[in-house]
């Protein structure tokens, strides 16, 4: 086969996967390593995917902006599974922080149902709505500017107020996740609320379904990170979940996939 007939065929398995593995493409091409990774390098520079350790992803794509009301209505299963999964990480009697976003009501629900003391500080009345009144979760809301298409707050008042506070676990809701590029969100005033968390937690949780994997957005939150812990749901192809355990990067999913 030739170069050229070969790499049709790896962007033809990208486009269809999300990513390429390539020790998988070694053997599935009967070539040697060296010559895959001159594959790679020449579909790099010709703008058809990008290469990471192990093997290449797509090109990501911009993840289009939607709004709360919008978002509310997409990946309800997804999200609620992938917060069961989080879930599982929080013990009786922690403090936890909540990211605002349309997840962030899927994970209440599952605290709600699994949990009977907790100690929730969030920046959304949408989580401030739905836990306050369980009788034995203390609920700390972050005031101040009211964003109201996000339905929470935002500001140097909120900031201050994180500044002020120390908590265990804290959960992350993005807008996108890419293994080159990092962690992104859209809303400026509430990426920069998502920023003071990532400084005011001991341990950070991304929670993102599949559909935001490989994707980016307008504003940087952080590069990725090893320390951090990530959870989707079952969705998650595989080439994808694969890459980033080979750039140890350790993902857990909601539902059925291991």
């Amino acid at each position: 086969m030739f170069a050229n007939e070969r790499q049709d065929k790896i962007y033809e398995m990208i486009q269809n996967n999300g990513a390429v593995i390539t020790a998988k493409l070694v053997d599935f091409f009967c070539v040697s390593i060296e010559t895959i990774r001159r594959d790679l390098l020449a579909m790099e520079q010709s703008g058809r995917l990008t290469r990471v350790h192990g093997g290449a992803v797509a090109k990501t794509a911009m993840k289009p902006f939607k709004n709360l009301t919008e978002r509310n209505k997409e990946f309800g299963k997804q999200k609620y599974v992938l917060s069961e999964k989080a879930a599982e990480f929080i013990s009786e009697g922690d403090v936890v922080g909540i990211d605002s976003g349309s997840t962030a009501i899927s994970l209440s629900e599952v605290l709600k149902e699994r949990f009977s003391k907790l100690t929730v500080v969030t920046h959304s009345m949408d989580v401030f709505e739905m836990l306050s009144n369980h009788k034995d979760f203390s609920v700390i809301l972050c005031g101040g500017h009211y964003l109201r298409e996000e339905n929470a707050f935002y500001g140097e008042i909120t900031r201050n107020m994180l500044q002020s506070l120390h908590v265990q676990k804290v959960f992350i809701f993005p807008t996108a996740v890419s293994l080159e590029n990092g962690i992104y969100d859209y809303q400026n005033d509430l990426y920069q609320i998502q920023k003071q968390w990532l400084k005011s937690s001991e341990k950070i949780y991304i929670l993102a379904d599949s559909s935001k994997f490989e994707k980016t957005a307008l504003y940087k939150l952080s590069d990725m990170n090893r320390e951090y812990i990530y959870i989707t749901d079952n969705s998650l192809r595989d080439e994808i979940a694969e890459l980033y355990k080979e750039n140890d990067i350790k993902i857990y999913f909601g539902g059925e996939k291991t």
